[in-house]
């Protein structure tokens, strides 16, 4: 019997790209109220992110290692299958240059519109793109 899901390439290939999304970057670039609920947004966005693990975006295919990182009253979002979930224990920008620095090689795009976090993040070899990458 052939093996058809993929798992096998996969294992070959190595790690999975990774993406990470500046969670308090890209809620706030949708003016919708998610002042009034900052916890609230960061799980409506965290679920929209969850079919991107599988499918991947513009740039990097998936399957992917999907990180969204939140920060603040955003604190205490769960992760959910596909999406893993990364309290910054204070700066969420520190936390989203730690993981791109230990991406160790392996493809790793940032979601961000933050100047000073893409200069940082491309200094360890991360690609950058905009919201819009995720918002659709």
């Amino acid at each position: 019997m052939t093996d058809t899901s993929g798992a096998a390439d996969r294992a070959t290939a190595g790690p999975l790209p990774l993406l990470v999304v500046d969670g308090a970057n890209v809620v706030g670039s949708v003016p919708d109220g998610w002042w009034r609920d900052r916890r609230g947004a960061a799980e409506r966005l965290r679920d929209r992110l969850v079919p991107l693990a599988g499918s991947g975006v513009a740039g990097l295919p998936g399957p992917l290692e999907l990180v969204l990182v939140v920060e603040g009253a955003a604190r205490g979002v769960d992760s959910v299958p596909g999406v893993r979930v990364e309290e910054a224990s204070g700066s969420g920008d520190d936390r989203i240059v730690e993981l791109a620095a230990a991406a160790g090689g392996r493809p790793c795009l940032v979601v961000t519109s933050d100047r000073e976090l893409r200069r940082r993040v491309q200094e360890h070899g991360a690609r950058v793109t905009g919201p819009r990458t995720v918002l659709g």
